[in-house]
């Protein structure tokens, strides 16, 4: 069963509305997935997440496997009984976190060897034990093992590392095939196009894995070091190309223009840690642009909420200078705070897409959001 719907695209670009249906819930798209990279997104309660409304939340299997172990998850009735959150889940493979250890790594023919980034303790991922791992967590929506291809790399190398993703995702859906979910519900795979920044190789990529005709499609491989403009070539290229009944995602991605430039390409959806980390550091996306919080002349702005024109839990009940304090002082409510307004300033993006869409009015709007929102709303001066 094809768990996606196209509901409509819109007349004037490629942006579309539709609708993923899992065993835990419907999912609208266009949407952006929360982070919750070991069962939990930083900061924030799952009765948060709830009250902002948000459809889906992404987990790591890579964290995961190393921490508190797959096998414990599946014990406990897999990650919505675990972390109480009834509500659909996506797992990313982990291929980008192995990736990224570079010299703690060893690619092989049959999978990847690598070192825990915790205590240097050796471990062998292959695609049939990313399955399985995947199998243990339960999501709903799980990702093939793939090998991300770094920025820059020559058509040769991009070609290389393909290689591997696409003899590893038709080994994954073999192992899917011979072993159904541990739990009670529906899981739902989708296959990563890889291929660099080589179009007839992500082209290449896209007729390769429509023969084994997962439930859905994310391109890996972009946010990792490219310029924004040639990840939007990638993916509008891609686009031309994917089956138009599958759901699209885009790993790792990335700003709020970011976000509504790939939904004017096609994109349906998007996860990225920016709404908390950025939080956690200083900064909040606001309609006004970025706000760096720290900022001392926010010191005594004790009447004004860090976004006037939002609505979420944080700006309705706290001024820019309580938060400010907050986080000079290192207090962890700082945190939770700005989290909170980032994810509600994600999350009500995409609903606005959607009303957009809708309206046919999403390409005009769109462009206005994505001018504003770059803009600094003031520098951080005297913090």
């Amino acid at each position: 069963m094809n768990p996606f719907e196209l509901i409509k695209t819109s007349p004037f670009s490629k942006a579309r509305l539709g609708k993923l249906t899992t065993d835990h819930g419907v999912i609208h798209t266009p949407i952006f997935m929360p982070v919750g990279t070991a069962a939990s997104v930083k900061g924030v309660s799952p009765r948060d997440l709830e009250e902002l409304k948000a459809e889906i939340i992404l987990a790591n299997t890579y964290h995961l496997y190393l921490r508190p172990g797959t096998s414990l998850i599946a014990k406990a009735g897999g990650i919505h009984r675990f972390m109480n959150w009834n509500h659909p889940v996506l797992t990313d493979s982990g291929g980008f976190q192995v990736w990224s250890l570079k010299e703690l790594r060893k690619i092989k023919e049959n999978g990847v060897e690598f070192r825990s980034h915790l205590d240097g303790s050796k471990h062998f991922f292959s695609p049939e034990s990313v399955m399985k791992a995947q199998r243990e967590i339960g999501a709903d929506i799980i990702m093939a093992f793939d090998e991300c291809t770094p920025f820059p790399s020559t058509e040769k190398e991009a070609e290389h590392s393909l290689n591997y993703t696409l003899r590893w995702t038709e080994s994954a859906m073999k192992y899917l095939a011979e072993n159904p979910p541990l739990h009670p519900y529906r899981q739902f795979f989708f296959g990563i196009i890889q291929g660099g920044m080589h179009i007839p190789l992500r082209k290449r990529a896209i007729e390769a894995i429509k023969e084994l005709n997962p439930d859905g499609y994310a391109l890996g491989g972009l946010s990792v070091g490219e310029p924004a403009e040639l990840m939007y070539k990638i993916a509008d290229a891609c686009t031309d190309t994917l089956p138009k009944d599958r759901a699209r995602y885009v790993m790792g991605v990335g700003t709020p223009w970011n976000l509504l430039e790939l939904i004017g390409r096609g994109i349906d959806m998007f996860d990225c840690v920016m709404p908390t980390r950025n939080a956690r550091n200083g900064m909040l996306f606001t309609s006004e642009g970025v706000l760096r919080y720290k900022g001392g002349r926010y010191s005594q702005m004790f009447d004004r909420a860090p976004d006037p024109n939002c609505n979420c839990y944080t700006c309705r009940n706290f001024s820019i200078a309580y938060l400010r304090h907050l986080h000079h002082s290192k207090e962890i409510l700082a945190f939770t705070l700005a989290s909170i307004h980032n994810l509600h300033f994600y999350l009500n993006l995409m609903q606005q897409a959607k009303d957009h869409l809708a309206a046919d009015t999403f390409e005009p709007w769109a462009k206005e959001q994505i001018v504003r929102l770059q803009q600094e709303v003031c520098g951080d001066e005297g913090s």
